[in-house]
């Protein structure tokens, strides 16, 4: 077990299998020194742990909950990639879409879920740029999706 994997189980987290895409893409490509992952959903074993509109059926705390797991999915996805999350040099970007109520305007809150998750686990190599954006639906009715992009080394 590489450095990030031991942080993440200090931290009572466990990498999880890549989740399977709902569509025809794959869960993550690399490019030069560079891993994209796809959206990823805050799906566990399979199934997404909640539905709806954050800030009408989903609380923004919630959310903020799933941005984690959807971080958790997309490391997982990196690690398919690169076989060692301790090959991360850093995290460059994190785009955060929120399934919004129209009248909630918490989205960088919610995607601190994922955020806070890569500053824990990576520390300075964790600190990124961002967007958290506000959308009127996303797949499968999900509250969240998160996609990242990092620079690996060989």
């Amino acid at each position: 077990m590489g450095q990030v994997e031991q942080k993440l189980a200090e931290l009572g987290l466990t990498l999880p299998e890549v989740a399977a895409p709902v569509a025809a893409y794959v869960p993550a490509l690399r490019t030069g020194h560079y891993v994209m992952t796809s959206g990823q959903l805050p799906m566990v074993g399979g199934k997404l742990q909640l539905t709806g509109k954050v800030g009408a059926e989903v609380t923004a705390d919630e959310a903020k909950d799933l941005a984690r797991i959807c971080a958790l999915n997309a490391l997982a996805a990196i690690k398919s990639v690169v076989g060692d999350l301790d090959k991360v040099e850093q995290v460059v970007k994190v785009v955060g879409f929120v399934a919004s109520a129209p009248d909630f305007t918490g989205q960088p809150g919610v995607v601190n879920g994922t955020s806070e998750l890569l500053g824990e686990v990576f520390g300075e190599n964790g600190v990124h740029a961002r967007s958290a954006v506000g959308v009127a639906v996303l797949p499968l009715d999900a509250p969240v999706e998160v996609e990242l992009m990092v620079r690996v080394r060989d």
